[in-house]
């Protein structure tokens, strides 16, 4: 076989230093992905390459490079990796991933999977949603969600990896809700920072059915994005609701239930806080000498707006200011489309009675309050009590006693089974803040449910009989409700006095989890109120990284605990055995053990 005398030239490297890449080679390269399966594709990989993406967005985004940004936004959002991703999230990942849209599709294969992502495009032809009405906690009102197809679903999650680090760059430091990385107990710890030196008067509002009445145009306006995301947005939002069968148009509006519409949510409240912060400039406030203004600084400094999704406070020392601002508010959310519900907008002051309000309010099912104590125990004269708030308690109490009632007829474990998640996720919630006097008071009423619920199995048998077939001691602990001791897996209800109470940690400034800082987020994963002990144990002994993939955990990442040694193969329930994963990655590695999924 003769050789070619033909000399092959190398290409020239760019100005960048990169080789220039064919057309015909990238069509190769994405033929030979779409050839893989699911279960093979190095996500790892596939994160880091995303990541990137994204963090270059937010750079751009706060410098205020908008050709940049929407370059970078369309090779996202163009991206092979990216698609991946969001198939993954809206498949795998989300809570609601089994919840069908109005095509009846409700799980996919993972060959589905990958069909799905060769053909995540931009589509301004999308389907209604479907109506699910869901009831509120401790009301009998229910809220309409909007679910959209898997399709849709995916594309909405494509089109937030690309506008999310954008808007992160720009979101105001004192917005809490739907952010990664920020919670309600950010928002708590926020307003106690406002007022712990010095009473306030509040200004307690809500925002009437603020989804559902959003204006599509003044979104749309400030969306301020390329013409492809803003027709694929306008379709979303045009799309309509399925409801027993009728379409109904949408003129207004976000559908609760989309992936994409929490953001779109912030992204029409976003301003609230920056039309106060130009009030606060305009305030005459003269220095504690009474010669000259105080800086603009200061002024704003004085006057706080706080919000967590539609729900916000305003806090000042002065009530005429708290007033006027919620004027302007007033006039502010008329733009878009909204309006305060005045049977949530309360005004009141946080140390002494105002009118007929009691000082005090209630803020994401926390009580905020400030009591007189004397100056020995406070230099300021009083001190700042922040307590899960009275109808949180009635809630929480009356659900306990209806899984009780529930289970008349079940055996011991089923019912502490039941109840521990319960009672854990509540307790945790509510550990930032002063708590304890509220736990053992519900302890003590759990007690007498759970004796009547004992007595009522035995009726024949002596009150000494009951206690000591359902109350043990263990260790220390006396009149412990768990399973008799001889078992092999003894199991004890949790009490809520175990739970610590821990102040929690504000996330910095204006902080974000696109600023590249894994380290410091993956911590306060950690550090999170709602992470279980064993979870932060796990955490902190693996750094903050998956066992199975090695990526660092992030803050919209969905944790499920596993056993190394399934039990199914005689692994134990214990440390050394443990170790925590992301969702999908425990789907794989379940399927590698060829051990049976159970989320713990």
């Amino acid at each position: 076989m003769q050789k070619s005398n033909t000399r092959q030239v190398a290409p020239k490297p760019t100005k960048n230093g990169f080789l220039p890449l064919k057309t015909n080679r990238i069509k190769k390269v994405r033929d030979n992905e779409s050839m893989l399966e699911w279960k093979h594709i190095n996500w790892r990989k596939l994160e880091r390459r995303v990541f990137k993406l994204q963090k270059r967005i937010y750079k751009a985004s706060r410098r205020g490079d908008v050709k940049a940004l929407r370059r970078l936004q369309k090779t996202l959002m163009n991206s092979w990796a990216a698609k991946c991703l969001s198939v993954r999230r809206v498949t795998q990942d989300n809570q609601g991933k089994k919840t069908a849209g109005v095509d009846g599709i409700k799980s996919l294969s993972p060959e589905a999977r990958l069909e799905l992502v060769d053909k995540l495009k931009p589509n301004s032809k999308v389907k209604p949603t479907r109506r699910v009405w869901i009831p509120k906690p401790g009301t009998d009102e229910k809220r309409p969600l909007g679910i959209p197809v898997m399709n849709d679903r995916a594309l909405q999650a494509l089109f937030k990896l690309a506008l999310e680090p954008e808007w992160e760059a720009r979101f105001e430091p004192n917005s809490y809700g739907f952010r990664p990385g920020r919670s309600c107990h950010d928002a708590i710890e926020a307003i106690f920072n406002a007022i712990k030196q010095k009473s306030k008067f509040v200004l307690d509002a809500d925002i009437a059915k603020c989804f559902d009445r959003i204006d599509h145009e003044a979104l749309l306006r400030k969306l301020n994005t390329s013409p492809t995301i803003r027709r694929q947005v306008r379709a979303w939002l045009k799309a309509g609701v399925m409801d027993g069968g009728q379409l109904f148009p949408t003129s207004e509006g976000t559908p609760q239930g989309g992936v994409i519409s929490p953001l779109l949510a912030n992204i029409a409240l976003h301003g609230m806080e920056e039309r106060i912060k130009q009030f606060a400039k305009t305030l005459d406030i003269k220095k504690s000498t009474g010669k000259g203004q105080v800086s603009w600084q200061v002024k704003c400094k004085s006057l706080t707006l706080i919000r967590y999704a539609d729900d916000f406070v305003i806090l000042h020392k002065d009530i005429t200011v708290v007033q006027r601002c919620r004027e302007i508010i007033s006039e502010w959310l008329i733009d878009m489309g909204l309006e305060l519900k005045p049977s949530k907008t309360r005004l009141t002051h946080t140390l002494n009675e105002y009118g007929s309000e009691k000082p005090g309010f209630n803020f994401l099912g926390f009580n905020i309050r400030q009591w007189n104590v004397s100056k020995y125990d406070s230099k300021q004269g009083f001190k700042t009590i922040i307590t899960p708030s009275k109808e949180k308690q009635k809630i929480h109490y009356d659900r306990v006693a209806s899984i009780i009632d529930d289970h008349k007829a079940a055996p011991q474990m089923a019912l502490i089974s039941r109840l521990n998640p319960v009672i854990t996720g509540w307790s945790n919630y509510y550990s930032i803040s002063a708590s304890k006097v509220i736990f053992s008071d519900l302890d003590s009423l759990i007690y007498l449910k759970l004796k009547a619920w004992a007595q009522h199995r035995h009726p024949k048998k002596s009150r000494g009989w009951v206690s000591k077939k359902y109350w043990q001691t263990i260790g220390d602990d006396n009149w412990v409700f768990a399973t008799s001791q001889e078992g092999k897996n003894p199991m004890r209800l949790r009490s809520h006095m175990k739970t610590k109470i821990i102040r929690h940690v504000k996330v910095e400034g204006d902080a974000s989890p696109y600023d590249g800082n894994l380290i410091y987020w993956s911590s306060r994963m950690g550090e999170h109120p709602e992470a279980t002990e064993r979870v932060a144990t796990l955490l902190k002994s693996h750094s903050g990284k998956c066992t199975h993939c090695r990526m660092y955990f992030r803050e919209s990442d969905v944790l499920e605990i596993d056993h190394i040694t399934p039990k199914s193969l005689g692994g134990k329930d214990e440390f050394k055995n443990l170790q925590i994963l992301h969702r999908h990655c425990h789907d794989e590695k379940t399927t590698e053990d060829g051990s049976v999924v159970k989320y713990t």
